[in-house]
């Protein structure tokens, strides 16, 4: 799947790179509405520039609605709006193709929010085997976690870091950008809170996921989670595995097998079906699921917390 992506974004990039050389190109400082134009790689990074750019800004997604972002492909159009932007905000090493993009079209432009995240080795992702190996899944210790989001503290020193940036490109609207920034913080502190107090009387310490990306959560506030795949959720988890985590779910008595709107739930069904516990959305907030949703990442991560509470018995 990686090469055949790195080829498409190879492609594009060529292409999108001839079609500038031929019109000339313009900078985002030569918008017509004279805002910033700013890039959002997937939509936790897209909400942020969203809310704390307000009016000031002009935001483009890389990753549509119902597009799981792991394995996006840009189209050439795509890798034209990354070379013309003021702004991108990305996190290095999550979307190869956008990594990509941004090397060879966008460096000055480029903005990398892993540092402001700072990644852990959560010891989260693990390695799938072939049809037939006995072999458990190794997980790798040393990969770094990039869902970061779902972790409002790191989450909240994403948008700081956003923020600065966005009033370091465009100074004349910094005070806008700096307001702004100070409600969103408020409104992540509060959910922070929440969570705290939501998830800090529980019957059940343990929640099952389809894939792992909820550990950074998990450690914040004292849970522990066990995923059926690792950082790729649509990885197929072999036979081993899968028995791995029906006798975590026997052994500990887990009510709900948790799974999310981009990705098949069909594994996650299986499992519960065998082992007869329930099932529910658990959203990692890697993408909204409808372009005309309500939803945003304050009300998903609400929804996610009212899930966790029921599954696990919380008062």
């Amino acid at each position: 799947m990686r090469s055949s992506l790195r080829a498409v974004v190879s492609g594009a990039t060529a292409l999108a790179a001839l079609t500038l050389a031929g019109c000339g190109g313009s900078s985002a400082s030569d918008s017509a509405d004279g805002k910033l134009d700013v890039v959002a790689s997937f939509y936790p990074l897209e909400f942020i520039a969203r809310t704390v750019g307000g009016d000031a800004v002009n935001v483009t997604t890389l990753t549509a609605p119902g597009v799981e972002p792991h394995d996006l492909e840009l189209t050439p159009k795509q890798v034209g709006t990354i070379a013309q932007a003021k702004l991108v905000v990305y996190e290095k090493d999550l979307q190869p193709a956008v990594d990509e993009a941004i090397d060879q079209n966008a460096k000055d432009a480029g903005f990398d929010v892993a540092p402001a995240a700072k990644l852990e080795a959560t010891g989260a992702d693990f390695e799938e085997h072939e049809a037939g190996d006995a072999a458990p899944a190794a997980h790798h210790d040393d990969a770094l976690d990039p869902h970061f989001w779902l972790d409002p503290v790191r989450y909240g020193d994403v948008v700081k870091a956003v923020e600065e940036k966005m009033a370091a490109t465009d100074p004349a609207n910094a005070e806008g950008y700096h307001t702004r920034a100070k409600t969103l913080l408020g409104e992540i502190g509060k959910l922070d809170t929440e969570y705290k107090t939501g998830l800090a009387n529980c019957k059940l310490k343990t929640f099952v996921t389809s894939h792992e990306a909820f550990a950074y959560l998990a450690k914040r506030y004292g849970l522990t989670m066990v995923g059926i795949a690792g950082f790729t959720p649509d990885a197929e988890p072999t036979p081993t595995r899968i028995k791995e985590v029906q006798d975590i779910v026997k052994a500990q008595h887990v009510t709900t097998i948790f799974y999310e709107e981009l990705v098949s739930p069909k594994v996650a069904d299986t499992i519960a079906r065998d082992v007869g516990v329930k099932t529910a959305v658990l959203s990692p907030i890697e993408g909204l699921s409808d372009a005309n949703s309500q939803e945003t990442y304050l009300t998903l991560m609400r929804e996610n917390l009212q899930e966790l509470q029921k599954a696990n018995g919380c008062s």
